[in-house]
């Protein structure tokens, strides 16, 4: 399982490492206030990040000296285990509902999202499911394509149900990367693509919330006290930043103006406590992160290690994608 000690990636190293850093400043600088009027601690969601980093650092160090084919055994059992975790969602006793949403599992004092362990999960199962088929199997829809939309199929409505359409959106782009790479036929995955969009199309406008969010997209300023209030104050934030911002912990936006501020729209109070200049810097450590992922990925001795390297920066890249796209509104929440 251990194999013989390596050196990480320098680029990808430093940049998590200052994202990480970054992340833990910028959610004491949003949180403080909130904090103490919720739990009398304004060091609450720090102490928290911060335990996050020490575990995220953790596993870091754990994955780069461990031979990542050891994970091809816990593909199985991982996603069993995060379709199980996605169905308690929707138990009472067990799953926490958040902003009208059925997110979150509790166990004791903990709870976390199954949605994040199911990205996770999807990504080993593809990884070795198209590592043990051969060439020829994977161009095959029934043998190569089928068994992976299935497991796609079942994880992508389970979230959709929470509803949680972003990370469902996330888990189809994952997908589509795994299988275009993996080898299976442009044209199957053309034909799969324009059969998702009027699909797609009808999930978008079937819920009445979602219908409401994508006018308020278009136009956030026609119901600035309700539907649009969220995007408004994000740009608010933004805006207010100017090239080099108001200063770090200067925020006026974190006083209950701008919801989620330190989860969901974070990057707003970065724009306006750093500015420009301080979105700028997230957005490059991104893109470094893209790009060694994709390097590592391309490199790799194996299927499997192209696979699961592409699987993880995808998700990564999408996820960052969508929520910088969000709060700068150039796509809809």
């Amino acid at each position: 399982m251990i194999i013989e000690k390596k050196s990480p990636d320098l680029w990808l190293f430093i940049a998590v490492i200052m994202m990480m850093a970054i992340g833990v400043c910028m959610v004491f600088s949003s949180s403080y206030i909130m904090a103490y009027k919720w739990y009398g601690d304004s060091y609450f969601f720090l102490k928290r990040q911060i335990l996050y980093a020490i575990i995220g650092l953790v596993i870091f160090f754990f994955a780069i000296y461990t031979d990542y084919h050891y994970y091809k055994k816990l593909a199985l059992p991982i996603l069993i285990l995060s379709i199980a975790l996605l169905s308690m969602v929707y138990i009472p006793s067990i799953g926490r509902s958040a902003g009208g949403a059925r997110r979150w599992v509790k166990i004791g004092f903990f709870s976390f999202q199954p949605s994040e362990i199911a990205k996770f999960a999807l990504i080993l199962y593809m990884a070795e499911s198209l590592t043990r088929k051969h060439s020829e199997e994977i161009k095959t829809f029934i043998k190569g394509i089928l068994p992976s939309l299935i497991i796609l199929v079942v994880i992508f409505l389970l979230i959709l149900k929470e509803p949680d359409f972003s990370t469902a959106l996330i888990i189809l782009g994952i997908s589509f990367i795994m299988l275009f790479i993996g080898g299976t036929k442009v044209i199957q995955l053309f034909t799969l693509v324009v059969a998702a969009i009027p699909v797609g199309i009808l999930i978008l406008l079937k819920e009445e919330y979602r219908r409401i969010r994508l006018l308020s997209f278009l136009d956030p300023w026609k119901d600035p006290l309700d539907s649009g209030f969220h995007i408004i104050q994000s740009l608010t934030a933004l805006g207010s930043g100017g090239i080099s911002g108001i200063g770090l912990g200067e925020s006026r936006q974190k006083f209950f103006y701008l919801p989620d501020q330190h989860t969901d729209f974070i990057f707003s109070i970065i724009g306006e406590e750093l500015g420009f200049i301080g979105t700028l810097v997230i957005i490059v450590l991104f893109i470094i992160l893209l790009w060694r992922g994709f390097k590592i990925a391309v490199n790799s001795a194996d299927q499997f290690g192209t696979l699961l390297a592409a699987g993880i920066t995808a998700m990564i890249t999408f996820q960052s994608i969508i929520n910088i796209g969000v709060v700068t509104k150039i796509i809809p929440t």
